[in-house]
This record gives structure tokens, C-alpha cells and sequence, in this order.
């Protein structure tokens, strides 16, 4: 039996609040979601929080186990990805890799142990939702499936399922 995680990123926003056109974004991608959802994870960014209540909103469907913060899927080094991609001049890995391949390397880790976690903490066939960031959710991906995805545009994704123990990305949403 598989477990599944839809990793997306935050809609438009202003510092740590959505834009007006970012909540429009988000409860329009709610009211696409297939649903089905056992529980929805969040960095805790009020960006990352307020994009989930909007998918959830545009849903319009109960989750189970509800809404959580999963403070593991934040970097706590945000000032050091916003130093790389400067260095690098781009948000895709394989840049911010040249530009600082520790801090590729060891977030990717850290960020990977909590995307785990939400792995876990499914029933078997269960499915979650999470909203974070670019790039930290392309590294978490890379730490846990040890493949490199390319950036994600905001409201967008990645799946990543996880079947008889093996992960592998399905696709991008």
C-alpha cells in the first residue's frame, strides 16, 4: 500500500502575508485538489498557513487530522538560501549547490527527516498536503528521494509517494 505527500509552495504574498491575488490563487487551486486528504502540514509561515486554510476553503472537504504545523519543514538558515541564490544568481539546486554545497547538503537533510516524518505519521494509503517554500522544498525532495526537481513556481508541486518502502517523485502539480 502507498502513502503519498503533495508538497506545494505558497501562493503570492507580501513579506509573510498572502497578496489578494494570492488568496484568489489559492482557493482557486483548492477547488482543483482531488482531495481525500488525511491530514495538512505547514511550515508555520503565516504564508505557508493562510495558503493551506485556502486550499482547504476552496476544497470545502473535512481532513481528518486537521491542519499542523510542522516547524521541521522551515529552514532555520533562510538568510544563508537568500545569500546563495544571490552568490548563485538562481533558486534551482544544482546553483545554490555550487554556491554553497554545505548548506545544500545539510539542510537537505534536516528538511528531509521532517518531510519523513509526515510520511509516518500516515496510515497506510494515506495522503497529506503540505505548504512551504522554494528552494527548501526542492531540498527536502532531494534529501528524501535523492533526486533533484526543479524549482517550484508558487501554488505548484511535486508528489512524492512512498511504496512498499521505496520513494519516488510522480510527478509535478
Amino acid at each position: 500500500m502507498s502513502k503519498s505527500v503533495e508538497l506545494r509552495r505558497h501562493t503570492d504574498a507580501d513579506g509573510d502575508v498572502l497578496t489578494p491575488e494570492g488568496v484568489q490563487a489559492a482557493l482557486e487551486i483548492g477547488g482543483r485538489l482531488a482531495g481525500g486528504y488525511d491530514l495538512l502540514v505547514s511550515t508555520g509561515a503565516q504564508r505557508a498557513t493562510q495558503t493551506l486554510a485556502c486550499f482547504l476553503a476552496g476544497l470545502g472537504e473535512r481532513v481528518p487530522r486537521g491542519v499542523v504545523v510542522e516547524p521541521g519543514l522551515r529552514s532555520r538558515v533562510e538568510d544563508r538560501w537568500r545569500a546563495a541564490y544571490l552568490k548563485a544568481g538562481s533558486g534551482d539546486l544544482p546553483s545554490l549547490r555550487e554556491a554553497d554545497p554545505e548548506l545544500v547538503e545539510e539542510d537537505s537533510a534536516l528538511l528531509a527527516a521532517a518531510l519523513r516524518g509526515v510520511l509516518d505519521a500516515l496510515p497506510a494509503g494515506g495522503r497529506a498536503l503540505v505548504v512551504g517554500h522554494s528552494p527548501t522544498n526542492e531540498a527536502s525532495v532531494l534529501g528524501l528521494v535523492g533526486e533533484i526537481v526543479d524549482p517550484i513556481s508558487k501554488g505548484e508541486g511535486v508528489l512524492v509517494v512512498e511504496e512498499n518502502g521505496d520513494l519516488r517523485i510522480e510527478g509535478k502539480l
